[in-house]
C-alpha cells in the first residue's frame, strides 16, 4: 500500500507563511492555503466552495463531496480569520458577473480551476524551498496525519475527510505508525 506524502508541522508553517499579506492576491492565497490545511478539503471542493457554504457564526464549511455527499468541517481560528479578511477586503474588488457566489476568485474575477489551485500550491512550495513534490492533496494528507498524530479519533477524521469507508482513513494510521517507529528508533536506547 502506498502511503500518502505529508509535510511536517514545520514544513506546513513554512509553506503557509509564503504568500504573506502584502496584496489582495497574497491574502487570498494565504486564505486558500490555510483553509486547505485547516479542513483537509479536496482541491475540487476548495474551488467549488461558495460564500453560502461558510458558516460565519460558528466557523465551519459545508462541503459537497464525492458522490454528492454533504459534510460539515470545522474551519479553525487561523483559517477563519484569513477567510473573513479576504471576504471583507479583497473579494468585493475582484467579483465579476460570472463569479456568482464562488468564494475564491482569480485575477479575472472568476472561480479558480483545479489547475489554477495546483499551480498556486506548487509556486509557494518552490518559494519555501521544498525539493519534494507538494500538491493540494498534500494538505489533505497532512491534515489527517497531524490530527491522528495528536490523538484525534479515527472516526472523526473519517467524517471530516468525507470517506465513505473507514478503511480509506486507516491509511493515515500507517503513516502515524511509521512516525512512531522512527521516534522509537531515534530515542530508545536499544532502538
Amino acid at each position: 500500500m502506498r502511503l500518502p506524502g505529508t509535510l511536517s508541522l514545520a514544513e506546513i508553517e513554512q509553506l503557509l507563511a509564503q504568500p504573506g499579506r502584502s496584496s489582495g492576491g497574497a491574502l487570498r492565497d494565504a486564505a486558500i492555503l490555510e483553509l486547505m490545511y485547516a479542513t483537509g478539503l479536496r482541491v475540487s471542493e476548495v474551488g467549488q466552495l461558495t460564500l453560502g457554504r461558510v458558516n460565519w457564526q460558528v466557523g465551519y464549511v459545508v462541503v459537497m463531496g464525492k458522490g454528492g455527499k454533504e459534510r460539515v468541517v470545522p474551519i479553525g481560528r487561523s483559517a477563519f480569520d484569513l477567510l473573513r479578511q479576504y471576504v471583507d477586503e479583497v473579494r468585493p474588488r475582484r467579483v465579476s458577473s460570472e463569479a456568482g457566489q464562488v468564494l475564491f476568485l482569480n485575477r479575472s474575477g472568476a472561480g479558480f480551476t483545479r489547475q489554477g489551485l495546483w499551480k498556486m500550491v506548487k509556486k509557494y512550495a518552490r518559494m519555501a524551498g521544498m525539493e519534494r513534490k507538494v500538491h493540494p492533496h498534500t494538505f489533505r494528507h497532512s491534515f489527517a496525519s497531524h490530527l491522528l498524530d495528536r490523538g484525534a479519533d479515527l472516526r472523526a477524521v473519517q467524517v471530516m475527510l468525507g470517506h465513505a469507508d473507514i478503511a480509506t482513513t486507516q491509511i493515515y494510521t500507517h503513516v502515524t505508525q511509521e512516525r512512531l517507529k522512527a521516534v522509537h528508533k531515534q530515542y530508545h536506547p536499544r532502538g
